[in-house]
C-alpha cells in the first residue's frame, strides 16, 4: 500500500486556494484519498441534467477527471501544474435523478513523468458503475 503525501484536510485546503474554480463550493467533497486511491462525492443539483433526465456526460468526465487529479496529488504531493493528457470515459448505465454521483479512482501506474489511473462513476448507492474512465495525467519536473 502507498503512502499518502496529502491528506484529505491538506487536499481540500490546497485545492480551495490553487483551483477554486472546481473546489470552491461544498458540491464536491473529497471521502477518502490515501496515496493509491479516492472517493469523491458530487452532490446532486439539477443542474448535473441533461435532456432526458440523466446525468450529463460533461458533469461525469469533468467528476471523473477531478478524481483523477485528487488521487494522483495523495500520491505526489502539492503539483499543480500536473495536468490530463488523455481521459477515455465509457457510459455504461443512466445516472439517475437526485442521486449523488461517487467517484472511486485508483491508480495503475505511476512513473516519474506520468501517472494512469482509472475511476468508476457510482450513481448513488447503485453497486453497477454509470462510466467506466481511464486517465493518463503528465507529471512536470519538480
Amino acid at each position: 500500500m502507498s503512502t499518502a503525501k496529502m491528506n484529505v484536510a491538506e487536499l481540500e485546503q490546497f485545492l480551495r486556494r490553487e483551483f477554486p474554480q472546481a473546489f470552491s463550493g461544498d458540491d464536491i467533497t473529497i471521502d477518502s484519498a490515501d496515496g493509491a486511491t479516492c472517493l469523491l462525492r458530487q452532490r446532486y443539483s439539477e443542474r448535473m441534467l441533461r435532456p432526458g433526465g440523466t446525468i450529463s456526460g460533461p458533469t461525469l468526465m469533468a467528476l471523473a477527471d477531478f478524481a483523477m487529479y485528487v488521487v494522483l496529488l495523495s500520491a505526489i504531493g502539492p503539483v499543480g501544474l500536473a495536468v490530463t493528457t488523455n481521459l477515455n470515459i465509457n457510459f455504461l448505465r443512466k445516472g439517475e435523478p437526485g442521486r449523488d454521483v461517487l467517484a472511486a479512482a485508483r491508480l495503475l501506474k505511476l512513473g516519474k513523468r506520468l501517472a494512469v489511473g482509472e475511476v468508476s462513476l457510482l450513481s448513488g448507492s447503485a453497486p453497477d458503475p454509470i462510466a467506466h474512465v481511464t486517465a493518463t495525467y503528465s507529471i512536470p519536473n519538480k
